[in-house]
């Protein structure tokens, strides 16, 4: 049995879509339907039922779907035993917010590198909705959010939350340390609107029963540190991004007598039963999400 065939099957029935399982496999929609049509032709059986436009699993393609991840499995456990090159390299189509990316993801990138030579990455910073979304298409393998994915075949694990401050350029806010009614005297720049940030502040303000005159919702980082240093107001932005760029740009964390929440962070990922994939580097990312949140906190005590 041709398990390029078997693998075709299971893509399809994972992604309930035959373009995007051919995305995936980077074949084209007709090659994926021969293949297809080759395995339920030696198998004697139709495995998926296209009617409608729709792609449903038959009776027997519900049993053989549990075959079909058993030999995928089998397959990348021959390959790990026998130390084929090609079960050494690691592909991975991964998506992060941009919080993750300026705080400790380029950090954990360098080290697969160093620790997986044949490590290939295909990068994409996105908000946390689009993420999802290509999540659940087919066309991400893992991705960092700040909410989890769900969906059939869709895996989620909370990672350790990121401690969120208020930073404001160096030479203007000289004080050591400020209440909320006078950081609501400026303008204030979070992330775009209907963000985790974005609706955490308004909450914190609505709470405390304080409105700020003006809150800027900005999608990139870069622009929201840039305006900052350019004295346009005061900014939310994750603690570990601005400790990585204090060095080289005239910002600092501002203390506060009333904290920000903290953002949530989740690694979702799509289950590969032949592949090392992104289920071959979960453990890899929390451990070193892990080890960054108690770094984070002990340099806090000190």
């Amino acid at each position: 049995m041709n398990l390029r065939f078997v693998e075709a099957f299971y893509w399809v029935a994972s992604l309930k879509s035959m373009s995007r399982a051919a995305e995936k496999l980077f074949i084209t929609q007709s090659a994926m339907s021969s293949r297809i049509a080759a395995l339920e032709g030696e198998l004697g059986t139709l495995l998926l039922d296209r009617r409608d436009k729709q792609i449903r699993l038959t009776i027997a393609g519900s049993r053989f779907l549990d075959y079909a991840e058993r030999m995928l499995a089998l397959q990348r456990e021959i390959k790990t035993e026998m130390g084929s090159p090609a079960a050494r390299a690691l592909s991975l189509r991964m998506g992060a917010i941009e919080s993750v990316l300026h705080s400790w993801l380029i950090d954990w990138l360098r080290h697969m590198r160093e620790t997986e030579p044949g490590f290939e990455l295909e990068l994409t910073v996105e908000t946390t909705p689009l993420l999802i979304e290509q999540l659940r298409r087919g066309t991400l393998d893992l991705a960092l959010a700040a909410l989890p994915a769900d969906g059939e075949g869709l895996r989620s694990r909370a990672l350790p939350p990121m401690e969120m401050a208020f930073v404001g350029k160096r030479t203007l806010h000289r004080k050591r340390s400020y209440t909320l009614a006078e950081l609501a005297q400026f303008d204030l720049l979070t992330f775009q609107r209907g963000s985790q940030p974005h609706l955490a502040l308004l909450d914190l303000f609505r709470r405390t029963g304080l409105a700020p005159p003006r809150v800027h919702a900005i999608s990139s980082i870069s622009a929201i540190m840039q305006l900052v240093e350019g004295g346009f107001g005061i900014a939310t932005l994750p603690l570990a991004a601005v400790r990585r760029l204090t060095d080289r740009l005239p910002l600092k964390p501002l203390r506060c007598d009333t904290p920000l929440p903290p953002l949530p962070v989740y690694l979702s990922y799509r289950h590969d039963p032949g592949s090392r994939g992104a289920s071959g580097v979960v453990d890899a990312v929390l451990a070193y999400a892990d080890a960054v949140a108690k770094s984070s906190k002990k340099a806090i005590k000190t």
